[in-house]
């Protein structure tokens, strides 16, 4: 068992309404108090509208599932149409946050700024925060892969506030965005270079003990097939999964991984 543990976090984007939600949650909760992994996390990051509901069922099943949201505004309040801050997540007992994935930064303006910006917000206000970083495939053919992993978590490792949230309440999951949705997946050669340099970046700019602690997952493309071996690479500590956190049958046969 690795010395961090292991954290499976699925990412439903926006699929499945609620009657899907609550379907998902009752098939799975007999699946994991009946395989319970000792250090090892489940997550899912759900779409926003069904995430009090996923809440109300985890706990009236005592389900040990950790409910996530995919994004939060980093104001507590505002002329911010379209938005959700921590505050509303808080109150309906949401206190996991995915910041800076992919799809955010590509279709939706999100910059390194504002990443830095909804992480510091989240952790101030007492939430956990996962931020997603990860090049393209051009960046990657121009061997741009460790500069665009570098420039992304500068901003993070410069201030003060997501400095001493790393390893408790700050990770990171490195997703390589030629890896997202394409059925592609990196090696498990290419994924461990890439968690080794981000786990080395934070050894050099924080400290080893911090990043020893932080926890590194693998986003992109993540199957029954593959993640066994993903998990096998020393600096893997479990995976950010899209489609196949979506039906209960793969989800739980990655469960069964760990």
């Amino acid at each position: 068992m690795k010395s961090r543990g292991v954290l499976l976090a699925g990412n439903w984007k926006m699929n499945h309404l609620q009657k899907d939600t609550i379907q998902f949650l009752t098939a799975l909760a007999p699946v994991l108090k009946n395989s319970p992994k000792t250090n090892s996390q489940m997550r899912i990051y759900i779409p926003a509208l069904s995430l009090e509901t996923a809440v109300k069922k985890v706990t009236a099943d005592s389900i040990p599932l950790q409910v996530g949201c995919q994004n939060a505004h980093f104001e507590k309040s505002g002329a911010f149409t379209g938005e959700i801050s921590i505050p509303m997540l808080q109150e309906i007992g949401v206190h996991q946050v995915l910041v800076g994935h992919s799809e955010r930064r590509q279709l939706f303006g999100e910059t390194n700024e504002t990443v830095l910006k909804r992480t510091v917000s989240a952790l101030d206000q007492g939430a956990e925060v996962l931020v997603c970083v990860g090049e393209t495939l051009d960046e990657r053919n121009l061997g741009k892969m460790e500069s665009v992993l570098q420039s992304q978590l500068e901003f993070l490792t410069q201030n003060e506030t997501t400095r001493k949230a790393f390893g408790n309440k700050l990770h990171i999951a490195y997703e390589p965005v030629w890896a997202i949705g394409t059925g592609v997946t990196a090696s498990p050669a290419q994924a461990q270079e890439a968690h080794a340099f981000i786990r080395n970046f934070l050894d050099r700019k924080i400290g080893p003990d911090t990043a020893n602690a932080t926890r590194i997952l693998y986003g992109g493309s993540v199957t029954p097939a593959n993640f066994k071996e993903l998990l096998g690479c020393s600096d893997i500590d479990g995976g950010l999964v899209g489609g196949a956190s979506l039906k209960i049958e793969s989800w739980t046969q990655l469960w069964a991984l760990i």
